[in-house]
């Protein structure tokens, strides 16, 4: 009994990577300038239309030590988008059915995007190095290669905020990049091929996306990898990146032999399907948000909480069984060949299936068709228990289905004991969430010191889009390498006689 009560206060502590703003210079007489004015920075905007949010978020890259800071962050609730006006054509809907236009996304990319760089007092024109768009907002489309019509309607806001073209594509040669970049670009040694952070995207036969959110998972895998360098945990490949955003996204990369001479990792699978969403369906039946358009992040933040024990007490039975009562309608498994669906993101599951990629979902019901049962729940909550309780099932509920996630990818063979796990997006790292994740995998002995194997990543889509661009631009560090697996050396050298 006292080994177990002692144990709530030693377990060990997850590594939660948070987003700070970059240092500061004094120039004397109270004079200070953001190191980003005076030293050589890569300044790039993630531009983000997810399902909750609209994001820009704009990251300094100092290009002599390789960390990445936030420099600004905006952030809009996608819903708020305006109406479609006479005469647009409505091309897809967030999950919670707000409609969009080309037009609509256009304008609300612009204005977040003009607003976040003069919130920072910068030029879209001339400090702005690079921009990276993406979205989740795939509920209402067809088919995975139908995300390139809204990934145009966010290539338009940002023109219309006066992004030159050339800040959104690879530039041709070294010699095309601006004379700061230079001086710490390798362009001209090895050629971009495709791979962000040492990873291979993942492609059928005949080129077709096996999810439709699949950018969303690359910058996810790419963000943890850069937020962990901030922490103990080397998190190279293989590893195990997940996003719980509103739709879940993530990849599975593989291990790399020392003697191969291809350097890059392959993308052996793929998460997908609903994520926050879960928590969002729970919250919206205790009346105590929107009933259609209200989240979990109205409602509790998007704050870890690493002190302290769980609020619920003796409550503890009650909430294991609300959380058994909830997990008894997600369905997560390996996404059979025949669904174009799951978790109401469109896939093309016959492609992963017949190309060797697992591809785990998370759905509620059908296509999240049992969302109402959660509201249900969510309200008897509530109503009797208040929310302490409510903050508590939701913690546990939505560890369980990272977990479950986890627990599918070890019987895939995919959780080797040189592996590493990471999370980021708000249904992963808020709350005592990464607490209840890394005891579950404690717990589960995949690893001997589970601690420096998992790690949680705040803001990690706007990190990945800071690192696409350098790898685009061949940005690299390899005193502080990224690519490459965990223990090894940077992996230019075996670039470089690739590309000769």
């Amino acid at each position: 009994m006292c080994a177990s009560f002692m144990d709530r206060f030693f377990k060990p502590k997850p590594y939660i990577v948070e987003s700070v703003p970059p240092p500061s210079i004094s120039h004397g007489a109270g004079m200070v300038i953001p190191e980003y004015k005076v030293k050589p920075y890569f300044i790039v905007a993630s531009v983000e239309m997810g399902n909750t949010t609209t994001k820009c978020i704009l990251t300094g890259t100092n290009l002599e030590t390789g960390h990445t800071y936030i420099i600004n962050k905006t952030v809009k609730m996608s819903r708020d988008v305006r109406p479609p006006k006479p005469g647009e054509d409505v091309f897809g809907a967030t999950l919670d059915g707000t409609q969009l236009t080309r037009e609509s996304v256009t304008e609300l990319v612009r204005d977040t995007l003009i607003q976040c760089h003069k919130d920072a007092g910068l030029s879209i024109q001339t400090d702005l190095d690079f921009v990276v768009r993406s979205t989740g907002v795939v509920a209402a489309m067809d088919s995975p290669d139908q995300v390139g019509d809204f990934v145009i309607a966010l290539a338009n806001g940002c023109l219309a905020a006066g992004v030159p073209p050339k800040k959104m594509t690879p530039p041709m040669s070294k010699e095309n990049l601006t004379k700061k970049l230079q001086a710490h670009s390798f362009a001209d040694k090895v050629v971009f091929v495709g791979a962000v952070a040492g990873v291979i995207p993942p492609l059928g036969s005949s080129g077709v996306e096996m999810v439709a959110n699949e950018m969303e998972g690359e910058l996810a895998m790419a963000g943890i990898k850069e937020g962990a360098k901030g922490t103990p945990v080397d998190f190279r490949n293989p590893c195990i990146s997940i996003d719980f955003g509103t739709t879940l996204d993530g990849r599975i990369t593989s291990d790399v032999p020392a003697g191969d001479p291809n350097p890059f990792a392959r993308t052996i699978g793929n998460f997908c399907g609903l994520a926050g969403a879960v928590p969002d369906a729970i919250v919206r039946g205790t009346g105590q948000v929107e009933g259609r358009t209200g989240t979990a992040l109205d409602m509790f933040g998007d704050q870890s909480v690493t002190e302290g024990l769980s609020r619920i007490g003796r409550s503890a039975s009650i909430v294991e069984n609300y959380v058994r009562r909830i997990h008894s309608h997600i369905d997560i498994r390996i996404v059979p060949p025949d669904r174009e669906r799951f978790g109401r993101v469109p896939v093309s599951s016959k492609v992963a299936h017949d190309s060797g990629v697992a591809l785990i979902g998370c759905d509620v019901g059908v296509n999240g068709s049992e969302t109402g049962e959660l509201n249900t729940i969510g309200a008897e909550i509530y109503e009797k228990y208040g929310r302490g309780v409510l903050v508590d099932v939701i913690d546990h509920v939505c560890a369980e289905m990272a977990l479950r996630l986890i627990d599918i990818t070890s019987e895939q063979g995919m959780v080797p004991e040189n592996s590493s796990i990471g999370f980021t997006g708000r249904a992963a790292i808020s709350g005592r969430k990464p607490q209840y994740i890394l005891n579950g995998i404690a717990e589960r002995g995949y690893y001997k010191d589970p601690q420096n194997h998992v790690v949680f990543v705040d803001d990690g889509l706007a990190r990945g889009a800071a690192l696409m661009g350098r790898c685009m631009n061949s940005l690299g560090k390899p005193k502080n390498p990224l690519g490459g697996v965990r223990g090894g050396p940077c992996i230019m050298a075996r670039r470089i006689k690739i590309g000769k």
